[in-house]
């Protein structure tokens, strides 16, 4: 008995040091926009679009997997191997795409952090945005690579509270299952305008830039000695199977966030006729009387841990794709006298996006649309992904099985469906 009580941690131990690119990615997923877009889908249509989580889910997975396996095999990141193996307008199209959504998500997930900081400190939100700021930008800097990636998978653990929230909430379980598995449509637009956004921001474009660079970064700390130049080995079954668990439990985590914080909302504020929320802050103080203190310090935390882990991740994922197109060294493994193009983008792109906070948009429609933003530019890179991830000539061997196959091509289509659709309600 005493043997088997000292097991258990040391499960849990050993699972939590091998989760890595995948955990991160899955939780970075879940950033301010996307708080924002699921906490709108719960006040306007209560649990009407809760099944949207877990249908996303597979969808998510196989687009994921797929990146991270091209950046383990072939040892480039999505716009490394779009320079070396297509046309330079394909290049061109889809880095300025990603390089342009991400600079505008980082400054509507910085308005939406400082919103939540005020709830929390007296300091004004400009004045806060400005801090967050530096403070982001000397975490990526200053620390070195594996510290940064232990920051990040605790912020990973910070998103936890938006399942404690819920229960400090009645639910209606029974009911909850029920809008879990089987799909509810409401024909008018602001159903579906809503719903392209949820997916937009589930199955986000920059993540699948940042966990193939990631998975590069993680093979280059364990096949390369600091300060010298090393060949990367070729992908082995044994690490793209770790590769493969890692994924699915980081977009498993993911969606079960997801899945949280479409109930809370439901829960609290569709219940109680607070329909439209105008700002994050406005959300949080409305749990206070709906659900107690704890709720709404649970949600605010929620929101500023998300964005300090999302912010990095944004910046950092357009920054592997402008160092990628112009051949810099790059990667949060290098120091920044080692990768000074690299580490410029991820200062520009955070800089810029600091304004929106500065000039006063509005944060929740910022990051409202910019979840639509991803939705419609979102098919062009999975179908990117997918022929990527099916070229001999990248992959070799390791080309994408049928299920991998089969599950891309479900969200190229339902992308591209919604993308389209779009164009015609809005």
């Amino acid at each position: 008995m005493l043997y088997t009580g000292y097991k258990m941690p040391n499960r849990f131990k050993k699972l939590w040091k091998s989760l890595g690119p995948g955990l991160i990615t899955g939780a970075s997923d879940n950033e301010p926009s996307a708080i924002a877009t699921y906490s709108i889908a719960g006040a306007k249509f209560g649990l009407g679009m809760l099944w949207a989580s877990l249908f996303s889910l597979p969808l998510m997975v196989a687009v994921q997997e797929m990146s991270a396996r091209i950046g383990r095999v072939s040892n480039l990141g999505l716009a490394g191997n779009m320079k070396k193996h297509y046309p330079k307008w394909v290049m061109i199209f889809i880095s300025a795409l990603i390089v342009g959504v991400n600079t505008i998500n980082i400054g509507a997930d910085m308005a939406g952090m400082a919103q939540a900081m005020t709830l929390i400190t007296p300091f004004p939100e400009k004045l806060t945005a400005i801090a967050m700021t530096f403070i982001v930008l000397l975490i990526v800097i200053a620390l070195p690579y594996k510290k940064i990636f232990t920051v990040f998978k605790w912020l990973s653990v910070a998103l936890a509270t938006y399942i404690l929230t819920v229960f400090t909430v009645h639910q209606n379980w029974p009911q909850i299952l029920y809008h879990a598995i089987i799909p509810s449509f409401q024909l008018n637009k602001e159903f579906f305008v809503v719903l392209i956004a949820f997916l937009g921001t589930t199955i986000s474009p920059y993540l699948y830039f940042w966990q193939a660079s990631q998975e590069i970064e993680e093979k280059t700390l364990e096949q390369c000695k600091p300060g010298r130049i090393c060949r990367l080995k070729p992908a082995t079954e044994e690490e793209l199977r770790d590769l493969r668990i890692d994924t699915r439990i980081g977009m498993s985590f993911s969606n079960i966030i997801t899945f949280f914080i479409v109930v809370l909302a439901a829960s609290t504020l569709f219940r109680a006729g607070f329909n439209d929320i105008e700002t994050l802050r406005d959300a949080a103080l409305v749990l206070k009387p709906l659900a107690g203190e704890y709720a709404y310090l649970l949600f605010t935390v929620g929101i500023i841990g998300a964005g300090f882990l999302a912010i990095p991740v944004l910046a950092g994922s357009a920054a592997y794709v402008v160092a990628e197109v112009f051949g810099w060294s790059e990667g949060l493994n290098k120091s920044f006298s080692k990768a000074k193009g690299f580490y410029g983008i991820v200062i520009i792109s955070t800089v810029i996006g600091l304004l929106i906070p500065l000039l006063g948009f509005h944060p929740v429609k910022a990051l409202f649309y910019t979840s639509l933003f991803y939705g419609i530019i979102s098919p062009f890179l999975i179908l990117m992904v997918l022929h990527m991830a099916n070229n001999k000539n990248i992959m070799g061997a390791h080309t994408n099985g049928p299920w991998l196959n089969f599950f891309g091509h479900v969200a190229f289509w339902i992308m591209t469906a919604s993308a389209i659709l779009i164009f015609f309600i809005l």
